[in-house]
């Protein structure tokens, strides 16, 4: 009887230590394995181009992002992570894009390059008509032609002269401090200034109000403010170069006809937006209830397809999933992936997010780490570590054996306006990747040439692996990642 017990107990005894040391073990092997999988067995550009190609612009609260939010829903579902969802928060009234036409038709047929700004109401029917030329006029002078912006297609800004010609300077070249955050652009200038010139053009019953883009060569860079008014003055942004005809031959008193045709859809029938949420969940029985959270924003502005801003960051954390769900990753704690909304609108969905789930001490204790990818374009290169040097040196070890792929060093600065900033705030810590802007401030960001051909396959591939390693060593090590330092 002894001898069949001692047998059982040796066995429970392997088991047990077996457990530990698959709980504890060097996570080289799964490293490995990651790369494996993200370099031969990639949907990376797949992804990519649904995402680009296929739905195209996702701005919050329109149709297009609703039907990308379901389709990374689906996906997570698809590879077998668990409780894939949609998680609601108020977000306020939506707005879509339906047809826009810009044309000179006087003194000579000229097609322009011209956008909305989101949430700008239509143009009522189609307006034709000449040009009226406010940019170099005060505000006294333009209450005083109220009779002739009634119904006027109006140039509201003088024309364009200093442009968007940089980018901010490239992170991770060399040991030198770098300068993040957002760079600070060429803007379009009017004698009046906005806050007055557009309710003057409300009350004057004016049809259209167009003011020129600050890139050169054909880029359009639009944004918009979700508090539109349904009854304000329509909006529209014409090519730097286009607009600045316009204004110097109606400027010179030479007639300028335009033909504009907007129409837009203000939508109410759902006020929420929605982050899209799922899981790989935890195993150690101690450890599995505390979360490391990856994630990118999916939405992006109306005009192009929001391919580096923020496709690209979206489909690296999406890959990253699929990658450890298909080695069939079984790791300490929890790893989360989010695909944040109302990005673009003040980091709206990572915001509701923390309100919703880390309101509390107890709750906020429970966040190993966020991850999160957003601007710039290209490879990783490595992180930004917010300050937080005792993080650095655990990043430092884990980015060793990925810098024969491309990822160089991690930076001690941090950076701003993307969806770590308000975990940080909340003293979380969040950090978001590395890459280049090159081509991102004075082309693509926010603009009309945000396009998939800025990107290549390897450079997606070599995010998600990056993302993925990440995202397993945070979650298989015995301690959090240490909390900002204040």
């Amino acid at each position: 009887m002894r001898r069949p017990l001692l047998l059982a107990a040796i066995s429970l005894l392997t088991i047990g230590v077996a457990f530990t040391y698959s709980q504890q073990r060097p996570a080289g092997d799964m490293v490995a394995r990651i790369r494996t999988e993200g370099l031969q067995r990639s949907k990376a550009l797949v992804l990519y181009r649904t995402l680009t190609d296929d739905i195209g612009a996702r701005l919050t609260g329109s149709p297009a992002h609703m039907r990308a939010a379901g389709w990374a829903r689906d996906r997570f579902l698809e590879w077998g992570l668990i409780n894939p969802r949609l998680e609601p928060y108020e977000f306020g009234r939506g707005w879509s894009l339906e047809r826009i036409s810009v044309e000179m038709t006087t003194p000579r047929y000229f097609p322009l390059i011209a956008y909305p700004d989101a949430w700008s109401p239509s143009v009522a029917g189609v307006v034709s008509g000449r040009a009226v030329y406010v940019g170099d006029k005060t505000a006294a002078q333009i209450q005083a032609m109220a009779a002739a912006l009634r119904g006027a297609i109006v140039l509201t800004h003088l024309p364009q002269t200093e442009f968007v010609e940089t980018d901010r300077p490239q992170p991770g070249l060399d040991d030198r401090p770098v300068a993040t955050g957002n760079p600070t652009l060429a803007q379009a200038r009017s004698t009046t200034p906005m806050a007055e010139l557009m309710p003057l053009l409300q009350r004057a019953g004016a049809a259209v109000a167009l003011r020129p883009s600050a890139y050169r060569d054909g880029t359009v860079g639009v944004t918009g403010n979700r508090a539109t008014a349904t009854n304000a003055v329509p909006t529209i942004v014409v090519a730097g170069e286009q607009y600045n005809m316009l204004a110097r031959l109606a400027a010179a008193g030479q007639p300028v006809a335009l033909k504009v045709e907007l129409r837009t859809r203000s939508l109410e029938d759902d006020r929420n937006s929605y982050n899209v949420i799922a899981d790989i969940p935890g195993r150690d029985p101690v450890l599995k209830d505390e979360v490391v959270l990856i994630g990118g924003h999916l939405d992006s502005w109306h005009m192009a397809n929001g391919a580096t801003d923020n496709a690209d960051g979206a489909v690296a954390v999406m890959e990253a999933m699929r990658i450890l769900g298909a080695l069939g990753a079984q790791p300490r704690r929890t790893i989360r992936v989010a695909l944040w909304s109302g990005e673009e609108q003040g980091l709206l969905g990572a915001s509701a997010y923390l309100a919703q789930h880390f309101n509390t001490p107890a709750t906020r204790d429970t966040l190993a780490v966020y991850l999160n990818d957003d601007p710039g374009s290209g490879k990783t290169l490595g992180f930004y570590m917010e300050g937080n040097r005792a993080a650095k040196a655990i990043f430092d070890t884990w980015l060793e054996p990925l810098k024969d792929l491309g990822a160089t060093r991690n930076i001690i600065e941090g950076i701003g306006s993307t969806d770590h900033v308000p975990f940080n705030a909340a003293g979380l810590p969040g950090f978001n990747v590395i890459k280049d802007f090159d081509g991102y401030d004075e082309r693509t960001r926010h603009t009309n040439a945000d396009y998939p051909e800025r990107m290549s396959e390897d450079e997606l591939k070599q995010s998600a692996i990056v993302m993925a390693t990440f995202a397993w060593q945070a979650a298989m090590r015995d301690e959090k990642i240490p909390r900002p330092t204040k």
